[in-house]
């Protein structure tokens, strides 16, 4: 080699050396940040769901399908503002009677927890119930 002059040589692309590892990212996140950020994530889809939606327990969404209760937007804003009516009442476990059913709502968690058709009523007893709210 003379002075001043690059030797010839081929030198290969290598991208990945045999026996090379992958690195894992997320290894490296703070397992405490994940947490925290999943705790707060959760408690803000909560929020807005305690105010902006009604829930529908299992137990609920079953009687419904069984009973043939069909709930349309008309219904749904008609037991939200029920809901809220309740609320300000001081209501926790209450009847919301519209003109199609009966449904038992968690006024706290802003849940129906059962539904009766209109026709099915008679001879039901309703306990624990401190508040009740009909709607047309």
């Amino acid at each position: 080699m003379g002075k001043g002059k690059v030797a010839d040589y081929l030198i290969p692309q290598v991208s990945k050396l045999p026996g090379q590892k992958k690195v894992d990212l997320s290894d490296k996140l703070d397992l405490v940040a994940k947490s925290e950020f999943k705790s707060l994530l959760k408690k803000k889809i909560d929020e807005v769901s305690k105010e902006h939606g009604i829930n529908l327990s299992v137990h609920a969404a079953k009687r419904m399908n069984e009973r043939s209760i069909n709930m349309d937007g008309d219904d749904f804003f008609k037991i939200k503002d029920a809901i809220g009516k309740l609320r300000e009442k001081g209501g926790k476990d209450s009847l919301v009677i519209t003109d199609k059913a009966i449904y038992v709502v968690d006024v706290d968690n802003n849940k129906i927890v059962t539904a009766m058709d209109k026709d099915n009523v008679n001879e039901n007893v309703f306990t624990k119930i401190d508040s009740t709210v009909i709607v047309n």
